[in-house]
């Protein structure tokens, strides 16, 4: 069984940071991805998906201090589900992303997405950053 989910996008707000009971960081934000298309009729179309990320550990002390709304990011990791009970006492399911590594795209100063030069990487264990390099090709956009 193989569960991997990698995201393009933007922030939708700033990253909230928080603390385990066991003392780790927990950084919590939305990820955008906007998927443009023409229909049969030639009229442009456009669908958003939000998504809701969690990072743990110095990932999320990272991306609390250098994430910010609108920022754009390359986000890998797997998907969970979260069941909680809403304020009518329903219980509820959500799909979130448990963001194993991500990376910020864009330049220190972009926040409205854009570029793949500059930005900085965040991944879990030693040794390299996991992620991709601003000189791949088969990157989709």
């Amino acid at each position: 069984m193989y569960n991997k989910i990698m995201l393009i996008g933007n922030l939708g707000r700033d990253p909230e940071v928080r603390s385990l009971p066991s003392g780790t960081a927990v950084c919590d934000f939305s990820v955008a991805t906007t998927r443009r298309w023409r229909d049969k009729d030639g009229n442009q179309q456009e669908n958003t998906e939000w998504f809701r990320v969690s990072v743990f550990g110095r990932q999320a002390e990272i991306a609390g201090r250098y994430l910010a709304k609108g920022r754009q990011v390359f986000v890998e990791g797997r998907l969970e589900t979260r069941e909680y009970t809403d304020n009518s006492g329903e219980k509820r399911f959500s799909l979130d992303v448990r963001c194993d590594s991500f990376q910020m795209l864009g330049s220190r100063d972009d926040t409205g997405g854009g570029g793949r030069s500059g930005g900085g990487s965040s991944s879990g264990g030693g040794g390299g950053t996991g992620n991709f390099g601003p000189d791949d090709d088969d990157i989709p956009f």
